[in-house]
């Protein structure tokens, strides 16, 4: 399993926490607080997403643990999707309940830079993703990107290498790959070599993204925490209630994920090992990736490579010709050949 704890060293300053003591503790008011916390000032880019409030509601927490190393979101840029109406009608809420927080809403992206240390960037439209990373890089700032990274095979490959080219860390991750019994695999090895794995989640499917990028992207996310890279082709069966994709690991390892648009619909999946099979437990949360995100901003160690997430948007891009195709096998490096024309 030791492509599920990998962890990949940064180059660059690690940021001092010392702060977040006096934070934690509640001495200064909040809005003082925030301007004294030099180096834990968080930005948010998007708020068409529950995720904007609820990773503030966290951070913002007068009573936040330690393990939130005193970072705190003092500033906000709204936008967002304009466009998939399911996401930008929540954003006058959103904003009414950052301001509450004691959130400052910002005209643009560069003004929010100019406030801020570390970048959330949350916006629920993929589409936006690479032209907002690039401002972002650019001002040299540490950003987590929200799921999915990009709404394209070829943009999640372009923010990537913007991102090296810019010598500016990031990550992105469903907060699916953090649920305890995933994180339990890789650190106490229960299941020994993972000879495969099937997982599930609600799939529903947003017209403007690949099928699974929109929200199946969170069982595909569980896959390869579990599997790791590797994967070499994919197969698709669809019907309007489900979809089934089978991925063929390196070492003839399957990996499978069931998409859910009708009936009962859940997150979980079975882990298949020389030891033992066991069963993924229940979804915890976005705490546990939030923990995560801070440990990123203080070490700049990231605990997902974006090799292992652009390989994930190829594996959803094969899945989309699959079912072209009416469910033939599509190579993982016919994808990546595709997304550089």
């Amino acid at each position: 399993m030791t492509h599920l704890c990998t962890r990949r060293r940064f180059l660059g300053t690690t940021i001092a926490t010392g702060v977040g003591a006096s934070l934690l503790g509640g001495i200064m008011p909040t809005s003082r607080a925030a301007e004294s916390a030099k180096g834990l000032r968080v930005g948010i880019i998007g708020l068409d997403t529950s995720h904007s409030p609820a990773f503030t509601k966290l951070l913002n927490d007068p009573k936040a643990e330690a393990d939130l190393g005193g970072y705190r979101v003092v500033a906000a840029y709204p936008y967002g999707s304009r466009e998939i109406e399911s996401s930008f009608k929540r954003i006058p809420g959103y904003i009414e309940d950052m301001k509450k927080l004691d959130v400052v809403i910002t005209e643009s992206i560069a003004e929010l830079l100019d406030k801020v240390d570390v970048v959330l960037l949350e916006t629920n439209d993929g589409r936006l993703h690479l032209e907002q990373a690039l401002q972002v890089f650019k001002a040299g700032k540490r950003v987590f990107i929200d799921k999915p990274l990009a709404a394209s095979l070829a943009d999640a490959v372009a923010i990537s290498e913007a991102a090296k080219k810019s010598n500016v860390l990031f990550f992105s991750s469903s907060s699916l790959r953090f649920i305890e019994s995933i994180q339990k695999l890789a650190k106490d090895n229960t299941a020994g070599k993972i000879l495969g794995a099937t997982t599930y989640s609600p799939c529903s499917i947003e017209k403007t993204h690949p099928d699974l990028v929109w929200y199946g992207i969170h069982g595909v996310e569980m896959l390869f925490a579990i599997m790791g890279t590797g994967c070499r082709s994919v197969t698709r069966v669809h019907t309007e209630q489900t979809d089934f994709v089978t991925g063929v690991w390196e070492g003839d390892r399957i990996g499978t994920y069931r998409g859910l648009r009708g009936g009962k619909k859940d997150y979980g999946g079975t882990v298949f090992g020389e030891k033992a099979i066991i069963s993924l437990g229940s979804y915890g949360g976005y705490r546990p990736l939030l923990v995560e995100i801070v440990k990123f901003f203080q070490t700049g160690q990231a605990p997902v490579r974006p090799e292992e997430t652009v390989e994930m948007f190829a594996f959803m891009e094969a899945a989309d010709e699959s079912k072209k195709q009416g469910g033939a096998p599509v190579s993982i490096a016919a994808m990546f050949e595709k997304a550089k024309k």
